[in-house]
């Protein structure tokens, strides 16, 4: 029989009880229960607000004593000085995860702290498990289960897949899931841990790393609270996990005090430990999640990288950003270079690492070339870059559905493209067949790096 984790009640509730819900629309408890109802959660859900007989359209209940059968998951939403006597009442409930919405507790000062201890001194006398407080709570792309307090029509949520995120900032939280939206990307579950006192990084990745449903963990982190514990969880994972860490320096750091009432730890001490225990590290939060659609959408790379363009100049770039993050550039054999030159015109430059098929550049052109470079042996080519200028007017309106269906033989691939409106749209269209496109070249080198990173990890 399957072990049940303590963390099962976050994510696969079978009821959820919101503490504080509001039948005024803006209002935190408000938005959280109405995210559980809108992100398509088919559990029990029950309002809690001893003012309310009914908050959209579900009965409320005084308390969470009153709630008739058994409660999986509370998210409380409410001010800081009641949350310990909601705790209370949820550990007579029975209730074994709670979701703290609330501000107001360790990141606020020493009065916030004394009430953060005490909730916490509650839950571990009764076997609760705390996410938060201060954050948005946990969203699951499978359940559904959402706590978040942003409304549908401000943040895209995506559907189910092998995307996992946990982050201390329930901003990023955010952006991730709203950019996993519009890009098409699957997300298992998404974690906001805020103030982390109780549930932190450890136990997120240790739950993560038997969760099927998850391939690839991103995260974002600004201190540390349990630091072996953490290493020895990436360490042991089996999945690649992708780590931007911010305060980087002493102003971030203070900022970072001011956030999440962490101290942090030296940053280079810090990188240096989680690169050696197994994180791939990235610069900035666009990198991060760059690598993490990567890692979803692609299988990973075994031989060197390979940019078909349109357009040369953003090859330059990669080829600078590739070679600085010691990601192998391809090194064409001579037959491959000339199978390429006698499929291609005339105006295609072939070199060692990028096919400039010129601003003359066909639909026919960009597939000939790719297929020819997916048919070459991994170790020759390992990735293939697709480098597009849509606004040039030789090249079909049609293109990105060609691309879109377009057989890669489980070779990898990237889409590099920059541009308007019109190139976003056709960015969509490549996205939603699985193949991860990006208009920031280092965000696309991010990508490129992690592909690589994982394909060496694994063999």
């Amino acid at each position: 029989m399957e072990a049940i984790s303590d963390l099962d009640g976050f994510f696969e509730p079978r009821a959820v009880a919101v503490i504080g819900a509001s039948s005024r629309p803006g209002k935190i408890g408000h938005e959280s229960l109405r995210s559980l109802i809108m992100t398509g959660y088919s559990g029990k859900i029950y309002p809690v607000n001893p003012k309310a007989e009914e908050i959209l359209n579900l009965r409320a209940y005084p308390s969470i004593l009153d709630v008739p059968g058994e409660v999986d998951l509370a998210v409380i939403t409410l001010p800081a000085p009641v949350v310990p006597e909601a705790m209370r009442q949820c550990a007579r409930k029975g209730v074994k995860a709670v979701v703290i919405i609330s501000g107001g507790f360790g990141e606020a000062g020493p009065q916030g702290k004394e009430l953060e201890d005490e909730v916490v001194r509650i839950a571990r006398e009764n076997g609760i498990r705390i996410i938060g407080p201060n954050c948005i709570g946990v969203f699951d792309g499978y359940s559904r289960v959402d706590t978040s307090f942003q409304p549908h029509e401000r943040m895209g949520r995506p559907g189910p897949g092998p995307a996992a995120f946990l982050s201390q900032s329930g901003t990023f939280g955010a952006t991730f899931l709203d950019w996993a939206a519009e890009d098409s990307l699957g997300v298992s579950k998404m974690t906001s841990l805020g103030n982390r006192a109780d549930v932190d990084e450890a136990d997120i990745i240790g739950y993560l790393a038997d969760d099927e449903r998850t391939k690839v963990i991103g995260v974002y982190i600004e201190s540390f609270t349990r630091g072996r514990e953490l290493l020895n969880s990436i360490r042991n994972c089996g999945k690649p996990v992708v780590v931007y860490k911010a305060s980087k320096t002493e102003k971030g750091a203070t900022a970072a005090v001011s956030h999440t009432g962490r101290m942090v730890a030296r940053h280079e001490v810090a990188t240096a430990a989680l690169r050696q225990a197994g994180a791939l590290i990235v610069d900035s939060f666009g990198e991060l999640y760059a690598a993490v659609k990567a890692l979803a959408k692609q299988h990973p790379a075994v031989g060197g990288s390979v940019m078909v363009t349109n357009g040369a100049g953003p090859c330059v770039m990669a080829a600078d950003e590739l070679s600085l993050r010691k990601v192998p550039l391809a090194k064409l054999s001579e037959d491959s270079k000339e199978r390429l030159r006698s499929n291609l015109p005339p105006y295609a430059l072939v070199g060692d690492f990028v096919l400039d098929l010129t601003g003359s550049a066909s639909a026919e052109d960009y597939l000939k070339a790719i297929k020819i470079l997916a048919d070459l042996d991994e170790r020759e080519v390992g990735l293939i870059g697709v480098f597009i200028v849509f606004q040039d007017s030789p090249l079909e309106d049609d293109f990105a559905e060609m691309l879109a269906n377009f057989d890669s033989k489980g070779k990898p691939m990237l889409v590099f493209a920059a541009g308007g409106r019109y190139t976003r749209e056709k960015r969509r269209i490549i996205e939603a067949a699985g193949i991860p496109t990006y208009d920031d070249v280092r965000e696309y080198s991010a990508a490129a790096m992690a592909l690589h990173w994982w394909g060496s990890r694994i063999g």
